[in-house]
């Protein structure tokens, strides 16, 4: 029951962290670092990246008509006025077409050097130093941006080329823990002109295939064979990823809308500050 109780915080801090610009890995060191699993490091280094498949599920239910290609209600752009390709919305299988050339940068360099990205860089000092550093880029693109008009206010809008570059950004994200996926993406977006709410958007549907993948890459090198247990953990961790993330992507959505995103840079200094002050004087 102490096992699950600890996978039901580490899956509250899952869900938090992961939409909101602050690094869940940040915070899911920290958390670590008072409140231990009583799993093995090889199933905790599994858990803390498939425990997102529950955050993801939150995106794919919450933003499903506007990601799902096929179907005739509400198909503005049919791929055929009749027939089968009727049913195939042609917006929605551009907008997946950026989505996967975003993701090809962090794709292949997380297939290529995963572990050794890991082991180089999964330390306080990298997310320390990541938090704080895109904080402070938070605070001056938002600071550049406020009376400046957007250039891209919608999806369709974001180009292939706009597309890719969103996808480096997300690249850095991947090579240096504490950078935060949201975070870098939602970064490279402003300072493309792309607006609040569609660099929020488009960051959640950039999580869908790069979680689903580097969740598939840690299960496939852990193996399936999981004791009752380390299960348990993982589902129970999963589930309430699941449901506070519907609760934050709703939260953050509405938030955006009035305000800047400088409250998460902010935020981000202070806790980088404090994961470096604490390593430092109690590591």
């Amino acid at each position: 029951m102490i096992e699950i109780l600890k996978a039901i915080l580490f899956g509250l801090v899952e869900g938090i962290t992961e939409w909101l610009p602050i690094s869940s890995t940040g915070h899911m060191i920290l958390l670590d670092e008072f409140i231990k699993l009583d799993v093995t490091s090889e199933f905790y280094s599994m858990f803390q990246v498939v425990i997102q498949l529950g955050a993801i599920l939150a995106v794919v239910i919450l933003f499903w008509n506007q990601i799902f290609p096929f179907g005739k209600k509400d198909n503005q752009y049919p791929l055929a006025q009749d027939g089968i390709l009727s049913y195939v919305k042609v917006d929605k299988i551009v907008l997946w077409v950026k989505i996967l050339v975003a993701c090809i940068p962090a794709a292949v360099v997380g297939v290529l050097f995963d572990q050794q990205l890991e082991a180089l860089f999964y330390n306080y000092q990298t997310v320390s130093i990541a938090l704080i550093v895109f904080g402070i880029a938070f605070i001056v693109i938002e600071n550049r941006n406020a009376h400046q008009r957007s250039r891209v206010n919608s999806l369709r809008n974001i180009t292939i080329q706009t597309a890719l570059i969103i996808g480096i950004f997300q690249l850095v994200a991947a090579i240096f823990p504490g950078t935060s996926r949201s975070g870098a993406t939602i970064v490279g977006a402003l300072l493309l002109g792309v607006s609040r709410t569609v660099a929020a958007e488009f960051t959640f549907f950039l999580a869908i295939p790069v979680m689903f993948g580097a969740s598939l890459l840690k299960l496939v090198r852990f193996g399936l064979q999981f004791t009752m247990q380390e299960a348990t953990i993982l589902i129970v961790g999963m589930v309430v990823a699941f449901v506070v993330s519907i609760l934050v992507i709703k939260f953050l959505m509405n938030y955006i809308q009035k305000h800047d995103f400088k409250v998460f840079g902010w935020y981000r200094i202070i806790l980088g500050i404090i994961v470096l002050l604490y390593f430092m004087f109690m590591g």
